[in-house]
């Protein structure tokens, strides 16, 4: 066997050193080019570009590849909240309150809402009943009412007018136009009483009278003016509002069946005895 040339060995010995380096290439390029990655929408799952179950993703990557955006992909996160929010809120409100508002009006409880509903509609309606509740607070009057007469009479503190019966010395009741304040003054006060039988009443005048302090006024009619000038007939068939009385009457003229009060104060007071 001849010996090598030079010419011959020097190729030996370059391609000794040329197969090394192009094996290190083809070992090292499986190993960045499994995962694709993209700075918008993160890096590909490298597991269908996985040639055999060798490489892992413990091999070295370089610091450019996002791995953490592989998370939020994850469909844990998004399933979660879709399920829960659309469970929760459809069966907790449709079934509690469609069951209480259908059973409580059916309930016997429900008879205790018409009692306060039928109340107003009595004392509103203007038709007051015949027979008025009794006032049991009411002291006993005389059957015929007094007749008062004012040039002016105002309110302070005004509480209700309402329908209330009172009773009688002769045993019986009378309906009354009842008028609740805290204070009533009267100016050019006039107050004549007499009894049926009798020809002569008692006249009492006076510059003013002021009753003070939970006055309560039962009255079986008043005619007036309202501040306004307008007429004003009240009684128990004709009901005021509050709006026409709280502001004051002028000239009034009344049925005067009784009064209370904390205290009644008169000015300049005078009294005779006139025949009818």
């Amino acid at each position: 066997m001849r010996a090598p040339s030079r010419r011959t060995a020097s190729l030996l010995a370059a391609a000794a050193l040329i197969v090394p380096s192009a094996v290190g290439v083809t070992a090292a390029a499986p190993a960045h080019s499994s995962p694709l990655c993209n700075p918008l929408f993160g890096c590909e799952d490298s597991e269908s570009k996985e040639p055999s179950p060798d490489v892992k993703p413990t091999a070295p990557i370089s610091p450019e590849i996002p791995v953490k955006p592989k998370d939020p992909k994850s469909p844990g996160p998004t399933d979660e909240p879709t399920d829960e929010p659309t469970e929760t809120p459809t069966d907790e409100p449709s079934e509690t309150p469609t069951d209480e508002p259908s059973d409580e009006p059916t309930d016997p409880g429900g008879l205790g809402v018409k009692d306060p509903d039928e109340e107003p509609d009595e004392e509103l309606n203007g038709d007051f009943p015949k027979d008025a509740q009794l006032d049991e607070n009411a002291p006993i009057f005389t059957k015929t009412p007094a007749a008062m007469g004012s040039e002016s009479l105002s309110f302070k503190g005004l509480k209700g007018i309402s329908f209330a019966a009172v009773p009688t010395a002769d045993g019986g009741k009378i309906t009354t136009l009842k008028i609740q304040a805290e204070e009533i003054s009267i100016d050019g006060f006039s107050l004549t009483v007499r009894p049926p039988e009798e020809k002569e009443g008692l006249l009492t005048t006076a510059d003013t009278m002021t009753l003070k302090g939970d006055v309560t006024v039962y009255i079986g009619s008043i005619t007036a003016t309202t501040k306004n000038g307008d007429s004003l007939t009240l009684g128990p068939e004709t009901p005021p509002t509050m709006d026409d009385v709280e502001p004051g009457l002028l000239r009034v003229t009344m049925g005067l069946v009784g009064s209370t009060a904390d205290s009644i104060n008169y000015s300049n007071t005078d009294q005779e005895l006139k025949e009818a």
